[in-house]
């Protein structure tokens, strides 16, 4: 039944325009016009997917993660980039692989978490 429909990430966050800042110039995605935006609802592209933000007093209460990026080779070019726009990236005991730099590396996969400024998990992985 919905096999076909696109799925949108919706992530609560406290502070609208510190998410504004950390999604649009921090993790550069691209935001919509949207006249949600009034009601405290921000509207990001990311590739052929959307990431809905919006303002919660639940906002980094998921202690799972919350959207995860498909990123293919470019991981390290990404994470490196991120890395020098002040993202900070979180340690965690993942078995069966091992830290290099920022990720974590298991043959032929590679992964990292961050962290929106409410605390929301977010994930990057590639080969």
């Amino acid at each position: 039944m919905l096999a076909h429909a696109d799925a949108i990430a919706t992530v609560g966050v406290r502070d609208i325009e510190a998410a504004r800042e950390f999604y649009g110039n921090v993790l550069g995605l691209l935001e919509e016009e949207s006249d949600q935006e009034q009601g405290g609802v921000l509207i990001f592209r990311s590739g052929n997917s959307r990431v809905q933000v919006y303002r919660s007093d639940y906002a980094g209460s998921n202690q799972a993660t919350a959207i995860t990026w498909d990123l293919g080779e470019r991981i390290v070019e990404i994470v490196d980039a991120l890395k020098a726009k002040g993202a900070t990236f979180e340690r965690y005991d993942v078995p069966g692989m091992r830290l290099e730099g920022e990720l974590y590396v298991s043959d032929g996969f590679k992964v990292t978490w961050l962290k929106d400024p409410d605390g929301n998990i977010l994930s990057l992985y590639g080969r």
